[in-house]
Protein backbone atom coordinates (compact mmCIF):
# COMPACT_ATOMS: atom_id res chain seq x y z
CA UNK A 1 0.00 0.00 0.00
CA UNK A 2 1.52 3.13 -1.12
CA UNK A 3 2.14 6.18 0.68
CA UNK A 4 -0.16 9.24 -0.26
CA UNK A 5 1.23 12.24 2.03
CA UNK A 6 5.21 11.99 3.64
CA UNK A 7 5.37 15.01 6.20
CA UNK A 8 8.92 14.86 7.76
CA UNK A 9 9.93 17.52 10.40
CA UNK A 10 7.12 20.06 10.29
CA UNK A 11 7.53 23.09 12.18
CA UNK A 12 4.83 25.94 12.19
CA UNK A 13 6.22 29.30 14.34
CA UNK A 14 3.81 32.43 14.47
CA UNK A 15 5.31 35.56 15.58
CA UNK A 16 2.90 37.31 17.90
CA UNK A 17 3.20 40.90 19.29
CA UNK A 18 6.29 42.22 21.69
CA UNK A 19 8.56 39.89 20.26
CA UNK A 20 6.98 36.70 21.11
CA UNK A 21 6.63 33.15 19.52
CA UNK A 22 4.05 30.71 19.38
CA UNK A 23 5.38 27.21 18.47
CA UNK A 24 1.64 25.44 17.05
CA UNK A 25 3.92 22.53 15.72
CA UNK A 26 7.05 21.09 16.82
CA UNK A 27 9.00 18.99 14.15
CA UNK A 28 6.25 16.04 13.56
CA UNK A 29 6.86 13.25 10.79
CA UNK A 30 3.98 10.61 9.52
CA UNK A 31 3.31 9.00 6.79
CA UNK A 32 -0.67 8.24 5.30
CA UNK A 33 -1.23 4.90 3.39
CA UNK A 34 -3.61 5.47 0.28
CA UNK A 35 -7.12 3.86 1.21
CA UNK A 36 -6.91 3.97 5.01
CA UNK A 37 -8.35 6.51 7.34
CA UNK A 38 -5.71 8.51 9.35
CA UNK A 39 -7.12 10.27 12.36
CA UNK A 40 -5.28 12.99 14.32
CA UNK A 41 -6.70 13.19 18.16
CA UNK A 42 -5.04 15.91 20.05
CA UNK A 43 -7.31 18.91 22.22
CA UNK A 44 -8.11 22.41 21.12
CA UNK A 45 -4.26 24.33 20.61
CA UNK A 46 -2.14 20.65 20.05
CA UNK A 47 -1.68 21.58 16.51
CA UNK A 48 -4.25 19.42 14.52
CA UNK A 49 -6.02 21.87 12.62
CA UNK A 50 -2.74 24.26 11.58
CA UNK A 51 -1.13 20.46 10.58
CA UNK A 52 -4.17 20.23 8.57
CA UNK A 53 -3.97 23.25 6.65
CA UNK A 54 -0.44 22.94 5.51
CA UNK A 55 -1.01 19.79 3.79
CA UNK A 56 -3.53 21.08 2.20
CA UNK A 57 -1.96 24.17 1.20
CA UNK A 58 -4.11 26.51 3.05
CA UNK A 59 -0.92 27.92 4.86
CA UNK A 60 3.52 27.47 4.76
CA UNK A 61 5.26 26.02 7.19
CA UNK A 62 8.10 27.59 8.76
CA UNK A 63 10.40 24.51 8.18
CA UNK A 64 10.00 20.85 7.58
CA UNK A 65 9.02 18.73 4.24
CA UNK A 66 5.41 17.78 2.90
CA UNK A 67 4.78 15.62 0.29
CA UNK A 68 1.10 14.88 -1.20
CA UNK A 69 0.48 12.53 -4.07
CA UNK A 70 3.97 12.97 -4.68
CA UNK A 71 3.49 16.64 -5.25
CA UNK A 72 5.93 19.18 -2.72
CA UNK A 73 3.02 21.29 -1.11
CA UNK A 74 5.04 24.95 -1.45
CA UNK A 75 6.37 23.83 -5.04
CA UNK A 76 3.21 22.25 -6.39
CA UNK A 77 0.23 23.68 -4.38
CA UNK A 78 -2.24 23.99 -7.52
CA UNK A 79 -1.76 19.99 -8.27
CA UNK A 80 -2.40 19.06 -4.60
CA UNK A 81 -5.49 21.03 -4.61
CA UNK A 82 -6.98 19.99 -7.68
CA UNK A 83 -6.41 15.94 -6.21
CA UNK A 84 -7.46 16.71 -2.71
CA UNK A 85 -11.23 17.55 -0.89
CA UNK A 86 -11.54 19.81 2.28
CA UNK A 87 -14.24 20.09 5.03
CA UNK A 88 -13.65 23.26 7.80
CA UNK A 89 -15.00 23.05 11.03
CA UNK A 90 -17.04 25.96 9.43
CA UNK A 91 -18.20 27.13 5.97
CA UNK A 92 -20.34 29.68 4.37
CA UNK A 93 -22.51 29.63 1.50
CA UNK A 94 -24.17 32.28 -1.19
CA UNK A 95 -27.71 32.54 0.52
CA UNK A 96 -30.90 31.88 -2.29
CA UNK A 97 -28.87 28.72 -3.90
CA UNK A 98 -30.24 25.59 -3.03
CA UNK A 99 -28.11 22.46 -2.20
CA UNK A 100 -28.29 21.55 -6.20
CA UNK A 101 -27.39 25.09 -7.49
CA UNK A 102 -24.56 25.01 -5.11
CA UNK A 103 -23.26 21.84 -6.12
CA UNK A 104 -23.34 22.66 -9.46
CA UNK A 105 -21.46 26.17 -8.64
CA UNK A 106 -18.58 23.85 -7.13
CA UNK A 107 -18.50 21.30 -9.88
CA UNK A 108 -18.18 24.34 -12.62
CA UNK A 109 -14.72 25.44 -10.64
CA UNK A 110 -13.10 21.86 -11.61
CA UNK A 111 -12.04 20.53 -14.64
CA UNK A 112 -12.17 16.65 -15.02
CA UNK A 113 -8.43 15.37 -14.44
CA UNK A 114 -6.63 12.98 -16.62
CA UNK A 115 -5.67 11.04 -14.26
CA UNK A 116 -8.93 10.63 -12.90
CA UNK A 117 -10.02 7.30 -11.87
CA UNK A 118 -13.62 6.61 -13.49
CA UNK A 119 -16.38 6.59 -10.93
CA UNK A 120 -19.16 4.01 -12.42
CA UNK A 121 -21.73 6.13 -10.06
CA UNK A 122 -21.21 8.85 -11.87
CA UNK A 123 -20.34 12.15 -9.59
CA UNK A 124 -23.53 14.40 -10.51
CA UNK A 125 -25.53 16.49 -8.42
CA UNK A 126 -27.96 13.76 -7.77
CA UNK A 127 -25.20 11.08 -6.95
CA UNK A 128 -23.31 13.25 -4.39
CA UNK A 129 -26.94 14.41 -2.41
CA UNK A 130 -27.73 10.58 -2.09
CA UNK A 131 -24.43 9.72 -1.02
CA UNK A 132 -25.03 11.93 1.70
CA UNK A 133 -28.98 11.20 2.36
CA UNK A 134 -29.71 14.62 1.47
CA UNK A 135 -31.31 13.58 -2.16
CA UNK A 136 -35.20 15.31 -1.01
CA UNK A 137 -33.26 18.62 0.08
CA UNK A 138 -31.90 19.38 -3.29
CA UNK A 139 -34.18 22.58 -3.39
CA UNK A 140 -33.63 23.41 -0.06
CA UNK A 141 -31.30 25.98 1.27
CA UNK A 142 -28.56 25.54 3.03
CA UNK A 143 -29.55 27.96 5.90
CA UNK A 144 -32.82 25.26 6.37
CA UNK A 145 -30.50 22.19 7.34
CA UNK A 146 -30.17 20.97 10.71
CA UNK A 147 -26.45 20.75 11.83
CA UNK A 148 -26.13 17.03 11.07
CA UNK A 149 -27.25 18.04 7.71
CA UNK A 150 -25.07 20.96 6.96
CA UNK A 151 -22.02 19.49 7.85
CA UNK A 152 -22.94 15.89 5.16
CA UNK A 153 -24.04 18.29 2.96
CA UNK A 154 -20.06 20.33 3.15
CA UNK A 155 -18.84 16.95 2.84
CA UNK A 156 -20.63 16.52 -0.47
CA UNK A 157 -19.30 19.88 -1.57
CA UNK A 158 -15.86 18.43 -1.14
CA UNK A 159 -16.43 15.46 -3.09
CA UNK A 160 -17.21 17.05 -6.78
CA UNK A 161 -13.98 16.68 -8.40
CA UNK A 162 -13.76 12.81 -7.06
CA UNK A 163 -10.42 14.01 -4.94
CA UNK A 164 -8.26 11.29 -4.29
CA UNK A 165 -7.93 12.42 -0.09
CA UNK A 166 -10.53 13.72 1.79
CA UNK A 167 -9.65 16.07 4.83
CA UNK A 168 -11.95 16.27 7.40
CA UNK A 169 -11.41 18.80 10.30
CA UNK A 170 -13.64 18.07 13.61
CA UNK A 171 -16.87 16.62 11.52
CA UNK A 172 -18.94 15.56 14.28
CA UNK A 173 -18.41 18.56 16.79
CA UNK A 174 -21.71 19.93 17.78
CA UNK A 175 -23.53 17.28 16.32
CA UNK A 176 -25.81 15.07 18.74
CA UNK A 177 -25.09 11.69 19.27
CA UNK A 178 -27.49 10.38 16.34
CA UNK A 179 -26.33 12.42 14.26
CA UNK A 180 -22.43 11.47 14.83
CA UNK A 181 -23.43 8.14 14.09
CA UNK A 182 -24.86 9.05 10.99
CA UNK A 183 -21.95 11.19 10.24
CA UNK A 184 -19.33 8.07 11.24
CA UNK A 185 -21.24 5.60 8.76
CA UNK A 186 -20.94 8.31 6.00
CA UNK A 187 -17.03 8.20 6.26
CA UNK A 188 -16.93 4.58 6.08
CA UNK A 189 -18.88 4.86 3.27
CA UNK A 190 -17.09 7.37 1.40
CA UNK A 191 -13.50 5.61 2.63
CA UNK A 192 -15.09 2.17 0.77
CA UNK A 193 -15.12 4.07 -1.96
CA UNK A 194 -11.61 4.03 -2.08
CA UNK A 195 -10.94 7.88 -1.11
CA UNK A 196 -8.24 8.13 1.67
CA UNK A 197 -9.43 9.97 4.56
CA UNK A 198 -7.12 12.21 6.88
CA UNK A 199 -9.63 13.74 10.10
CA UNK A 200 -8.89 15.57 13.27
CA UNK A 201 -11.21 14.93 15.86
CA UNK A 202 -11.51 15.49 19.81
CA UNK A 203 -13.98 12.31 20.42
CA UNK A 204 -11.91 8.99 21.50
CA UNK A 205 -14.57 7.07 20.58
CA UNK A 206 -15.06 8.88 17.10
CA UNK A 207 -11.07 7.67 16.34
CA UNK A 208 -11.32 4.59 17.98
CA UNK A 209 -14.33 3.42 15.29
CA UNK A 210 -13.62 5.05 12.05
CA UNK A 211 -9.63 4.81 11.98
CA UNK A 212 -7.26 2.25 10.64
CA UNK A 213 -4.51 4.54 12.34
CA UNK A 214 -4.00 7.33 14.64
CA UNK A 215 -2.00 10.28 15.50
CA UNK A 216 -1.66 11.44 18.99
CA UNK A 217 -1.06 15.31 19.39
CA UNK A 218 0.12 17.54 22.22
CA UNK A 219 1.24 20.78 22.86
CA UNK A 220 2.28 20.63 19.00
CA UNK A 221 3.86 16.99 19.15
CA UNK A 222 3.09 13.65 17.98
CA UNK A 223 3.59 11.41 21.38
CA UNK A 224 2.18 8.09 19.44
CA UNK A 225 1.32 6.55 16.00
CA UNK A 226 -0.79 3.39 15.64
CA UNK A 227 -3.79 1.17 15.07
CA UNK A 228 -6.14 2.13 17.98
CA UNK A 229 -5.92 -1.24 18.72
CA UNK A 230 -2.45 -1.86 19.29
CA UNK A 231 -1.41 1.50 20.90
CA UNK A 232 -4.19 0.09 23.75
CA UNK A 233 -2.61 -3.40 23.80
CA UNK A 234 0.44 -1.83 24.36
CA UNK A 235 0.00 0.93 26.33
CA UNK A 236 -2.65 -0.70 28.84
CA UNK A 237 -2.17 -3.63 30.36
CA UNK A 238 -4.83 -3.56 32.51
CA UNK A 239 -8.60 -4.33 32.70
CA UNK A 240 -10.87 -3.19 35.17
CA UNK A 241 -13.66 -4.82 37.08
CA UNK A 242 -16.13 -2.53 39.20
CA UNK A 243 -18.97 -3.32 41.65
CA UNK A 244 -20.90 -2.52 44.04
CA UNK A 245 -21.41 -3.65 47.58
CA UNK A 246 -23.99 -3.70 50.51
CA UNK A 247 -21.24 -3.95 52.73
CA UNK A 248 -18.04 -2.72 53.93
CA UNK A 249 -15.09 -5.45 52.69
CA UNK A 250 -11.56 -6.66 53.71
CA UNK A 251 -9.98 -5.98 50.39
CA UNK A 252 -7.64 -8.80 51.48
CA UNK A 253 -9.76 -11.37 50.39
CA UNK A 254 -8.80 -10.57 47.01
CA UNK A 255 -5.11 -11.70 47.76
CA UNK A 256 -5.16 -15.43 46.33
CA UNK A 257 -6.10 -13.77 42.74
CA UNK A 258 -2.35 -12.98 41.92
CA UNK A 259 -3.68 -11.41 38.76
CA UNK A 260 -5.15 -8.34 40.46
CA UNK A 261 -2.59 -5.45 40.48
CA UNK A 262 -4.49 -2.96 42.06
CA UNK A 263 -7.36 -2.55 44.57
CA UNK A 264 -10.05 0.78 44.81
CA UNK A 265 -11.96 -0.09 48.09
CA UNK A 266 -14.13 3.21 48.98
CA UNK A 267 -17.52 1.98 50.43
CA UNK A 268 -19.78 1.16 48.27
CA UNK A 269 -17.96 0.67 45.36
CA UNK A 270 -14.99 -1.16 44.63
CA UNK A 271 -12.48 -1.33 41.84
CA UNK A 272 -9.96 -3.99 40.71
CA UNK A 273 -7.53 -3.78 37.90
CA UNK A 274 -7.15 -7.34 36.85
CA UNK A 275 -4.16 -8.41 34.24
CA UNK A 276 -6.88 -11.05 32.78
CA UNK A 277 -9.86 -11.28 31.39
CA UNK A 278 -9.88 -15.25 32.39
CA UNK A 279 -10.00 -14.53 36.21
CA UNK A 280 -13.26 -12.00 36.82
CA UNK A 281 -14.53 -15.64 37.28
CA UNK A 282 -12.65 -16.38 40.19
CA UNK A 283 -13.83 -12.45 40.93
CA UNK A 284 -17.08 -13.44 41.53
CA UNK A 285 -16.94 -17.06 43.07
CA UNK A 286 -14.84 -15.25 45.36
CA UNK A 287 -17.67 -12.52 46.48
CA UNK A 288 -20.19 -15.72 46.10
CA UNK A 289 -17.53 -17.93 49.00
CA UNK A 290 -17.49 -14.97 51.58
CA UNK A 291 -21.35 -14.13 50.52
CA UNK A 292 -20.73 -10.54 49.49
CA UNK A 293 -23.94 -9.03 47.67
CA UNK A 294 -22.49 -7.44 44.81
CA UNK A 295 -24.40 -5.51 41.91
CA UNK A 296 -23.29 -3.44 39.20
CA UNK A 297 -20.84 -5.29 37.67
CA UNK A 298 -19.17 -3.75 34.99
CA UNK A 299 -15.75 -5.12 33.25
CA UNK A 300 -14.21 -1.90 31.53
CA UNK A 301 -11.13 -2.84 28.95
CA UNK A 302 -9.31 -0.05 27.51
CA UNK A 303 -9.86 2.77 25.53
CA UNK A 304 -7.83 5.62 23.35
CA UNK A 305 -8.85 7.83 26.13
CA UNK A 306 -6.45 5.85 28.90
CA UNK A 307 -4.22 5.67 26.26
CA UNK A 308 -4.28 9.73 26.20
CA UNK A 309 -3.96 10.18 29.90
CA UNK A 310 -1.49 7.36 30.12
CA UNK A 311 0.72 9.43 27.35
CA UNK A 312 0.43 13.33 29.02
CA UNK A 313 -0.64 12.70 32.41
CA UNK A 314 -3.72 14.90 32.28
CA UNK A 315 -7.46 14.30 31.23
CA UNK A 316 -8.83 14.38 27.85
CA UNK A 317 -10.43 17.84 27.17
CA UNK A 318 -13.57 17.78 24.65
Amino acid sequence: MGKVIEVQNLKKVYKLAKGKNLEAVRGISFDVAKGEVFGILGPNGAGKTTTLEIIECLKPQTSGEVSVLGFDNLKQPDEIKKRIGVQLQSSQYLHHLSLGELLDLFGSFYTTRKDAEPNAEGRGKTDLLKLVNLEEKENSEFADLSGGQKQRFTIATSLVHEPQILFLDEPTTGLDPKARRGMWELVKTINARGITIVLTTHYMEEAEFLCHRVAIMDSGKILEIDEPKKLIDRMSDTIQISFFTDKQIDQNIFSSIAEIKKIHNDYPKVVLEISSLDKISAVINLLKQHSITFYGFTVKTATLEDVYLQLTGKEYEE
